[in-house]
């Protein structure tokens, strides 16, 4: 899926760091959100503000574990369809992650671009919505993305972990964790899912209807793919075959990138505190909303 050097370097660089980092430090603020310190920087999100984004790219926008990798690699699956060309990742995609001069090194790269990004509508470049770039928001009910964010933390080697998943529960509500809360995510994104270049995809969606949302990805984007091509990009993307090339794709981490994407995980660790908290937290966020109706919180997350 990724460029394997570019990819894994940076994924092995941010390992590295956070050998050597408490989770008491792991995060630092800006513009009242916490973010990773062995992903992102001041400096980037300061350079990021200048960033010329082009009529052509392809914006994923997630929270984090909602799906973005998979997302990536149906759109990999899609360029390479329509243009007969392996898509290259020079830089690691995530468009706030690494150093302040990858937006310099990005005005040499082909169209169209990939950028993944974690951050809130508000506070991507100005120039997406000038130039009018489509952006893909892929969203995951919140009881499994708080589950598979928990696991990801302790189940990766050298990524500071959790004392419990209580304790992770606790953060995750406060949005003391890595690109801050969940439903600031989602609240300020509602906002924008009509917009004209804006398409939500749900997780709970692909996992049901495969290559029916792949077909939708590929219309919106403009994409001329045939039947034929949408069964291979479906059976390439379905989750036990990302998982079977996560190393491949991924490097070392890709195993716990792909870890079960099940529906319905989170029932393996809430109990009935935590599950009242975050169904009061869902109502008072999200109820009657666009998104709040599209997220189908009581067939995934009641009962």
């Amino acid at each position: 899926m990724a460029d394997k050097s570019k990819f894994i370097e940076f994924i092995d660089e941010a390992l590295e760091k956070s050998k050597e980092t408490a989770l008491s430090r792991l995060f630092f603020t800006y513009q009242g959100i916490p973010y990773p310190v062995t992903m992102c920087s001041s400096e980037t999100f300061q350079a990021l503000d200048a960033f010329e984004a082009r009529h052509d790219d392809i914006v994923l926008a997630s929270y984090p574990k909602c799906g973005s990798n998979w997302i990536l690699l149906i759109i990999h699956e899609l360029i390479f369809a329509v243009s007969k060309k392996k898509y290259e990742y020079p830089e690691f995609p995530v468009l706030e992650c690494g150093d302040s001069g990858k937006y310099q090194r990005m005005k040499e790269f082909p169209s169209p671009r990939i950028l993944a990004t974690h951050l809130h509508y508000d506070k991507l470049p100005e120039s997406i919505f000038k130039n009018k770039a489509k952006i893909l928001v892929i969203f995951r009910n919140p009881k499994d993305t708080a589950v598979s964010f928990f696991h990801f933390h302790n189940n990766v080697p050298d990524i500071p972990s959790y004392g419990s998943w209580d304790e992770f529960f606790r953060q995750f509500m406060k949005g003391q964790v890595s690109w801050g809360s969940y439903f600031d995510f989602a609240i300020n994104w509602n906002k924008h899912l009509d917009d004209e270049n804006v398409k939500v995809i749900l997780y709970e969606d692909l996992k049901e209807n495969l290559a029916d949302e792949i077909k939708q990805i590929a219309e919106f984007l403009g994409f001329c793919v045939t039947e034929e091509q949408i069964h291979t990009i479906s059976a390439k993307s379905t989750f036990p075959a990302m998982r079977a090339a996560s190393q491949e794709t991924h490097g070392a981490i890709g195993p716990f990138l792909f870890r079960k994407g099940e529906v319905g995980d989170w029932k393996n660790l809430f109990n009935g505190a935590q599950n009242q908290e975050m169904d009061e937290k869902f109502e008072k966020s999200l109820a009657g909303t666009s998104l709040g109706a599209k997220l189908k919180y009581e067939s995934y997350c009641q009962g």
